[in-house]
Order: C-alpha cells, then sequence, then structure tokens
C-alpha cells in the first residue's frame, strides 16, 4: 500500500518524535543524578510508588488545564453552555473537547504505566519516571497545538506521548516476566 503525502507527514512527525523520546529517555538515564531526585538505595516500593505519584503531576496538571479549557470555552459559548448531553460541541469548543478526551485517554495509560515502572524499576532506573512525564507533557503541548492544522502537525505530540506510553508498558513487563 503507497502512502499519500499526509501520511508520509504523519509518519515523519511520528519518527521524529520517536527518536526525540530515545535521545531524552537517554540523556534522563545516563546524565540526570539519582540524588538530584532523592533516590536511594532500597527505596521500598511504596515510597518508588509515591516518587512516581509525585513525578505525575505534570502529567495531572496538563489533564486539569484542559479541563479548564474546556469549561472556559463552554462558559464562552452561549451554543456550549447547555452541555456535551445536548448535542455536539460548536466548532469553537470541538478542538479543546477532542484535546481533552485524548488527554484523559493517554493520562490513564501514561500513569498506569509509570506505577506500575515504579513497582519494578531500582534506584537510579526510577529516573525514567520523571523523564517520562515531562516527555508527556511536551508531546501533549505538541499536539494540542497542532490540532486544528491536522494530523500532520499533531503526529509528533502524538507518537511522543504514546511511544513513550508504550515504551514505558514494553519495559515492564520485560521486568513483569523476568520476575523482577
Amino acid at each position: 500500500m503507497a502512502f499519500d503525502k499526509e501520511q508520509w507527514s504523519i509518519s515523519r512527525g511520528s519518527i521524529l518524535a520517536l527518536l526525540v523520546a530515545t535521545v531524552v529517555l537517554g540523556i534522563g538515564v545516563a546524565w540526570l543524578p539519582a540524588e538530584f531526585f532523592g533516590l536511594d538505595r532500597g527505596m521500598p516500593v511504596g515510597d518508588q510508588i509515591a516518587f512516581a505519584l509525585k513525578a505525575d503531576l505534570l502529567v495531572f496538571m496538563w489533564l486539569a488545564a484542559c479541563v479548564r479549557s474546556v469549561a472556559r470555552g463552554r462558559f464562552n459559548s452561549p451554543v456550549d453552555r447547555r452541555g456535551a448531553a445536548f448535542g455536539p460541541p460548536s466548532p469553537a469548543l470541538a478542538a479543546r473537547a477532542a484535546v481533552l478526551q485524548t488527554s484523559l485517554e493517554q493520562t490513564v495509560l501514561a500513569v498506569g504505566a509509570h506505577l506500575i515502572l515504579a513497582t519494578v524499576l531500582r534506584e537510579s532506573e526510577l529516573i525514567l519516571i520523571p523523564v517520562l512525564a515531562v516527555l508527556y507533557w511536551v508531546g501533549r503541548m505538541a499536539f494540542a497545538l497542532g490540532y486544528a492544522k491536522g494530523a500532520p502537525s499533531r503526529a509528533f505530540g502524538m507518537a511522543l506521548t504514546g511511544a513513550s506510553t508504550a515504551a514505558s508498558y514494553v519495559l515492564a513487563s520485560g521486568f513483569v516476566i523476568s520476575g523482577r
């Protein structure tokens, strides 16, 4: 199957996101000192989960900002004030609602992955979690900024968020299967 121009653009944005995620995660693991994050040897799993939840503050703040954006848009749009149950969003609110919906989906997946990782990573490996939270935030921001311009413009953000989360699940699965 041959790709059309838009599909090639989406693929380019996605590949760029994969490269950025790989480089950022590699740099984060190699250069960020565990002491900067207060990571100690032999941290109990409960402390590791607490660390992940603190790192995910950035993730939840993004989701809260998206909720606020939709609420503000609804407040300012007489057509949308009745609520989602009474009809589709107006064009003024549609992009905000779509960004909120995908951000909610991505938040559930990302936080789940981060919490699972918190149970299998050890010591300095936990640096991955705040780096993943930053990648989530950058990916969601890029997605939101590109949303109205079409699929090629939002591909980088979607892939950065999605690939980081998918890699987290693959890594966590490997550790779980290996008995860690």
